[in-house]
């Protein structure tokens, strides 16, 4: 044993020599054919072996080419980015599928939500019918509403304010319906809008200024402004002028289109009815709210739709009406009314104004107004007086979508002073934009403070210098007018377009974490509420330019990516712009879907740099129409 353990321990002594023999020998070659390597470059110059030239530095881009030819000198290193956006997916048109054909050319007009036949099913009572009410998930469509045969990009504003094509809005039904109220009119090609209405004869320009001189429209303090049933929304057009930012509303009924009118003259519209739910936007948001022959029952049901005025209505802000029953006296013959009946219309809507606690501030001719008190301290103690409508309890007055309008009054926020302003005094446009919305100076909104509000508007302007840098049409001044902001947040996208010949509709998800709806109207800027899970309330193709911030992350596992996808392409004319700002990994998912829309898109760094996950896709919807008549006749 001794002997085996003795020649084992010879052996591997053996066997370590030999490899110490065998590393020496493949060293020496090593050296040996690297000099020789050298020598027909001229032999070694012993100054120059240094660790430059035995680890000889190879460029990252082999098109970068080294012109010095002094190995010991410092060499140019390249650190910027070689893999960009655009390169994590196939951008080439071959990639695309021809995945969401064309629906039906009957369907150009498709408002999913608002649909006619839809409508039928429901209850009449207070025009429940009239509502919103959306397809069942089975019900949806996987197609691309078409633009009309012969679509044409709209006039630019303030020309489409005057002028809209008849083959964008082919209806002339309102041109014989109020041909003597000079709304519409129809020659050639083209509709004309002489700012005509029922109550404003000699234009709406002239009708604004009667009001101006009841009350004050020039000093920046009534801003925001909503158009009960707004016909084709001259009077919110003409505001426009002067630096007031109307919305306005209307139902599809049988006055057909006037909401597609106005969106199609770049005035912010949408389709609603005051019917049993509250409007979408927030308490306090509106500084002046206007019906002009409406036809809205104001004195029924207990008032209720004056009391949805009023929780919109901020404090001290004004509602105006004009058209029956105002001035009965002097025109109750001509609406075919008796005197009896308009008198008592008009006590009735007195009456419940009354209730409010609103001030009746003057009546003149055709027009009567009235505001809405700046705090509720005297109106408590009137209660004792006016039993109804009763205060509500514990609700919250910015909830509004799919909210049923109660019969109470929405109590304002709690005040020290009788002469204090509720909620904190708004100051008067422009400085209205930047100064810090008291919802967020009062603390009311979680998450948010003055410092991080003046941080997000400054961020949002270098963002949209960033925009404009990338999209060439949403740099070139008046190519845009009607934008949507998808998932808005403070409203510092809108902000930072103040200054170009464009609205912007800033949604604010009824998903979303924290409700700053308000706050954006206390901006001086307006907006909606919607669930993208479902169709917005508007006419297919109103939007020139659609912005999504973090929208597909946000309705990630809420409802389908090519649902909301599809329903932008409703909505977004041809031609127009989206800039998607996402996760690059849903914005790969989204990609793949748009390809199949047809739209043209590219991806592109993050306006920090290509290390930043966030990027930006930029799509761009391309023209097409419905085939004309004959034509799809030949198809078929």
């Amino acid at each position: 044993m001794a002997i085996w353990t003795n020649l084992s321990h010879y052996l591997t002594s053996k066997s370590k020599k030999a490899n110490l023999y065998y590393v020496a020998a493949t060293v020496v070659l090593c050296c040996t054919f690297y000099v020789i390597g050298l020598w027909p470059q001229g032999g070694v110059n012993t100054t120059q072996l240094s660790s430059t030239t035995l680890l000889p530095t190879l460029p990252c881009n082999p098109s970068i080419k080294n012109t010095n030819s002094n190995y010991g000198s410092s060499i140019s290193l390249d650190f910027t980015a070689h893999h960009t956006a655009a390169d994590l997916v196939p951008l080439s048109p071959s990639a695309r599928v021809n995945h969401f054909p064309s629906c039906n050319p009957e369907l150009s007009e498709y408002t999913p939500c608002e649909d006619s036949k839809r409508s039928l099913k429901f209850d009449r009572n207070m025009l429940i019918y009239r509502e919103r009410h959306c397809p069942e998930k089975n019900e949806l469509l996987k197609c691309r509403i078409p633009a009309p045969f012969g679509y044409k990009q709209p006039f630019r504003w303030p020309e489409s304010r005057d002028s809209v094509w008849y083959a964008n809005v082919p209806h002339k039904h309102l041109t014989v319906e109020k041909a003597g109220q000079n709304w519409v009119r129809f020659k050639d090609d083209r509709f004309t809008f002489p700012g005509g209405g029922t109550m404003f004869p000699r234009g709406a320009d002239a009708y604004i200024d009667d009001i101006g001189k009841l009350i004050n429209l020039k000093d920046g303090s009534i801003r925001t402004a909503i158009d009960t049933g707004c016909g084709v929304a001259s009077w919110g057009a003409y505001l426009l002028s002067r630096n007031i930012l109307p919305i306005s509303f209307a139902p599809k009924d049988t006055h057909e289109a006037q909401v597609q009118f106005a969106l199609e003259r770049g005035v912010p519209a949408l389709i609603g009815i005051l019917a049993t739910k509250r409007l979408p936007y927030p308490a306090r948001a509106f500084d002046m709210a206007h019906c002009s022959r409406c036809l809205i029952p104001w004195g029924r049901y207990d008032g209720l739709y004056l009391i949805e005025v009023d929780r919109i209505l901020r404090p001290g802000g004004y509602w105006i009406l004009s058209g029956p029953p105002i001035n009965w006296e002097n025109h109750w013959k001509g609406w075919n009314r008796t005197a009896e009946d308009l008198k008592a219309e008009q006590d009735q809507i007195e009456s419940v104004a009354r209730s409010l606690c609103w001030k009746k501030v003057t009546q003149k001719g055709e027009l009567a107004i009235w505001q809405k008190p700046t705090n509720h301290m005297h109106c408590k103690i009137n209660r004792k007086v006016f039993r109804k409508p009763p205060f509500c309890q514990e609700q919250d007055p910015d909830k509004a979508w799919y909210t049923k309008i109660d019969a109470c009054l929405n109590p304002l926020p709690e005040v020290s002073n009788v002469r204090d302003i509720a909620g904190g005094p708004l100051a008067n446009w422009p400085e209205r934009l930047t100064a810090v919305p008291p919802r967020i100076a009062s603390g009311s909104i979680e998450g948010v403070t003055a410092e991080g509000f003046s941080k997000d508007t400054e961020l949002w302007k270098k963002r949209v210098a960033h925009y404009k840098a990338l999209d060439f049409q949403l740099a070139e001044r008046g190519r845009y007018r009607n934008i949507l902001d998808m998932n808005a947040w403070l409203g510092g996208f809108a902000a930072a377009l103040v200054d170009d010949p464009v609205w912007v509709m800033n949604v604010v998800p009824v998903e979303a974490e924290v409700n700053t709806l308000g706050v954006i109207y206390e901006r001086g800027l307006i907006g909606t509420y919607q669930s993208w899970c479902e169709a917005m309330s508007t006419y297919p193709r109103t939007y020139d330019f659609i912005h999504a911030d973090s929208v597909f992350s946000l309705y990630q596992d809420r409802c389908e990516m090519e649902d909301i996808l599809l329903e932008m392409d409703r909505i977004l004319r041809p031609q127009g712009s989206v800039i998607f700002r996402d996760d690059v990994d849903v914005l790969v998912n989204v990609k793949s879907i748009i390809d199949g829309l047809q739209w043209d898109s590219r991806m592109v760094d993050h306006e920090g740099g290509p290390h930043v996950r966030e990027k930006l896709l930029i799509a761009t919807k391309q023209y097409w129409t419905a085939p004309a008549p004959d034509q799809d006749k030949q198809l078929s």
